[in-house]
């Protein structure tokens, strides 16, 4: 039984194995095989992931422990064992990310004549530049903070890069003096009052400046290619903002603030307000992590500390610039070398899914399955833009979590509404740091004309789905993209996704009850071919366990293959334990957490891991089962997360017809071919796999060149497609007894 493997020692702590996480593609950033510039691409996207686990879950740890939650997770910790083990691991992340940035990429940049400078390292011509840029860019912009009796500790926004201060009264400085002043028609001697008359505080005074976000990070100098951070430009001239006085120290810091978005569900008749008022609440959550540069003055880190309230294990020290996203910007600065960075390719586009054709005729004939971003994502936006031109569609539904900041697809959508087709859109406002920019599109598809949800209460909606209600010539069909990713035209360049395409009847009627049960208040008996959660997956992929359990206790080979982003669900794990315990093999694609251990001694070495990190960003979801000479294959929404399972609406459908299930199961082959960009899994910890004398084989550059080899054959047959005209008109010209009658005959004939 599965429940025996609920033990603490047979799990990994959720959050460490995301440090973990973390910490390959930290390896990224190391390996030589990739672009330079990419390199620092990878060490910058290290920073991101961190600040934005310190600003949730480390945030949620910290609210679990103030409120003396004594329970443990799977793996036995405490959330306050957990916050210390968790600080602890990243304190050593962050001591090898920045040995990774000063003994590697700055090196290795400055070799390429990329070079990010130092004052001292300015010559004449740049710093009369930088001066300049202070005066006439940054000068009128910078406020000076000060901390006094009068003016309280200024409040430090979440991730503003902020420079601290210590100073104090220039004695060169003019004093002054008394001077007479009237007073009606009376003389008398008065000491003119100052803007602020410290001399009866402490002599050195502390004050901070917060570096404008409107600006660049890095900034350009003179010289190809020559950059210097922001923040020590301004530190150079920062006695200009204090006159009359001398500084003493400085030094850059920043904080990440609690952001997670605490919204009392139950309690509000009115998510939209609810979500909006959180928005303004969170900014001011309680700080999870100062970060300081680690020549900070003694004096200058008690202040900061005393003021912001943080314990010594938050307290960050690095060897370097704070906040290393810049790197992540670095590229696009960066004049040519193409060489140090990925080649860039063009995503396939299938002929049948682009603007030249009827989508949904093409769709009617067969399904299509797309995967991105081999496969172009403009197939899932001309979907939309057909559907909201075609005089045949009478309705599109859909679900929207996270989209781009100009997505094409919301402009469709409002297009549709305004030609009069039944329009409904649920936008999940609840959409962790997308919450602001699907408020503002929800409101905007609402103007528009379309009917909007604002999600449910209690619950997130998760699923990527999209129904197109169409009155064919026999009658109305429903036509459909279910997909593993977000509609997002932008992150579906750098993300791997999966889509379906299709006009299956059963599928449609169970896509035409999940959109009830999202507007209304239908709760569907059952679901012909899709499964739901909550709950739903759960117990699919239970009974699909249970199943491989069944024909393994039978003596006959089972097979369990499974792609995530995340494996952390408790009974699930247990289950694949209990599967491999019976005999049937397991073959995993985590990318990210990943709380089950392989190396238990129950499992007969039945459960293999791998996990893909490389140059796109692993995304899709693919469930596999294999026995008895039958195949089934499904792709979801969802991960093998409690969150997914339990607390999110997902959708997870299966790949039925024979080349699209082919090809589906082809994919999960490829990717578990991969020796390049593979770690395995080695009971708790992920290691590089050993080719062992192996051909190199990378699966995301196999689908890359897929897409560039099925692009030139596309070529080839257009061009042939434009001269094949041009050479049957030469010869209807030089050959006048041919006729078209007597080639049809022929080839009648011949069948």
């Amino acid at each position: 039984m599965y429940k025996d493997f609920y033990k603490p020692e047979n799990y990994v702590n959720r959050e460490l194995s995301w440090i973990d996480f973390n910490g390959r593609v930290l390896g990224e950033a190391t390996d030589v095989s990739n672009p330079l510039l990419e390199r620092a691409n990878f060490l910058g996207i290290t920073q991101s992931n961190v600040d934005e686990f310190f600003m949730v879950r480390v945030a949620s740890l910290h609210k679990l422990a103030a409120a003396n939650v004594t329970t443990t997770d799977a793996s036995g910790l405490t959330p306050e064992e957990q916050l210390n083990a968790v600080n602890r691991k990243e304190h050593r992340m962050v001591q090898e990310r920045y040995e990774i940035y000063n003994q590697q990429i700055i090196p290795q940049l400055a070799k390429e004549q990329i070079n990010i400078l130092h004052i001292k390292d300015l010559d004449q011509k740049q710093y009369e530049f930088i001066r300049r840029y202070f005066n006439d860019e940054l000068m009128p912009v910078l406020t000076p903070m000060a901390d006094d009796s009068s003016r309280p500790f200024p409040f430090i926004s979440n991730s503003s890069l902020n420079i601290a201060i210590s100073l104090r009264r220039d004695p060169t400085a003019r004093q002054p003096g008394k001077r007479e002043t009237l007073e009606g028609d009376q003389e008398v001697n008065k000491k003119q009052n100052e803007p602020h008359d410290d001399r009866q505080e402490a002599e050195i005074k502390f004050a901070t400046v917060r570096v404008p976000e409107i600006y660049k990070r890095l900034v350009r100098l003179p010289g190809e290619n020559n950059f210097i951070l922001i923040d020590e430009l301004v530190k150079e001239f920062l006695s200009m903002l204090f006159p009359g006085y001398q500084i003493l120290a400085t030094a850059t810091y920043r904080v990440m603030r609690d952001m997670d978005l605490d919204v009392a569900e139950e309690d509000t008749s009115d998510l939209l307000r609810a979500v909006k008022h959180q928005l303004r609440e969170r900014e001011h959550g309680q700080v999870m992590r100062l970060e300081v540069e680690d020549t900070i003055d003694e004096w200058l880190e008690d202040q900061l500390i005393d003021n912001l309230h943080v314990s010594e294990r938050s307290i960050y020290r690095v060897d370097g610039p704070v906040d290393l996203t810049f790197l992540k910007k670095l590229s696009g600065m960066v004049d040519d070398h193409a060489d140090l960075r990925f080649k860039p390719f063009k995503p396939y586009l299938n002929p049948q899914l682009d603007m030249e054709h009827n989508i949904f005729k093409a769709i009617r004939q067969k399904d299509y399955l797309v995967q991105h971003p081999y496969d172009n994502f403009d197939a899932v936006v001309n979907f939309i833009h057909q559907a909201a031109t075609d005089p045949a569609v009478l309705a599109i539904k859909m679900t929207l979590y996270r989209v781009s900041g100009n997505s094409p697809i919301i402009k469709y959508l409002g297009m549709a509404a305004q030609q009069g087709k039944q329009v409904t859109v649920l936008v999940e406002v609840k959409a962790r740091f997308d919450e602001q920019n699907n408020v503002r599109w929800a409101q905007r598809l609402e103007q528009m004309g379309c009917h909007v949800i604002y999600g449910l209460v209690g619950l997130k909606t998760h699923c990527k789905v999209a129904l197109v209600i169409r009155r064919d010539e026999d009658g109305l069909r429903r036509y459909m993209h279910l997909g593993t990713g977000n509609y997002n035209d932008v992150t579906a360049h750098f993300y791997t996704d999966m889509g379906l395409f299709t006009c299956a009847h059963e599928l449609g009627v169970d896509m035409t009850n999940l959109f009830n049960m999202l507007s209304g208040f239908a709760r569907p008996p059952y679901f012909y071919q899709l499964r739901v959660s909550p709950d739903g997956i759960r117990n699919f992929i239970n009974q699909k366990i249970d199943d491989q359990i069944a024909v393994a206790k039978s003596g006959n080979p089972a097979l369990i293959r499974m792609k995530m982003n995340s494996l952390s669900d408790k009974q699930i794990i247990a289950h694949l334990y209990d599967a491999a315990a019976n005999g049937v093999k397991v073959q995993l694609l985590v990318r990210g957490i990943t709380c089950l251990r392989n190396d238990l001694p129950e499992l007969h070495n039945n459960i293999e891991v791998h996990s893909i990190v490389g140059r796109f960003l692993e995304h899709s979801r693919i469930y596999y089962f294999e026995s008895n000479g039958h195949e089934e294959i499904y792709l979801a929404s969802a991960d093998m997360m409690t969150r997914n399972l339990n607390r999110r609406v997902e959708e997870l459908y299966p790949v039925t017809q024979a080349d699209t299930k082919a090809r589906a199961i082809q994919i999960f082959d490829i990717m578990w071919r991969d020796n390049v960009k593979t770690r395995v899994l080695e009971g708790d910890h992920y290691e590089r796999l050993d080719r062992d004398g192996a051909a190199p084989f990378n699966s995301q550059e196999y689908f890359v060149q897929e897409a560039v080899r099925l692009n030139k054959q596309d070529n080839k047959q257009q061009k042939a497609r434009r001269h094949f005209p041009n050479v049957f008109e030469t010869l209807s010209k030089h050959v006048p007894s041919l006729h078209l009658k007597e080639k049809d005959d022929a080839n009648g004939k011949d069948d």
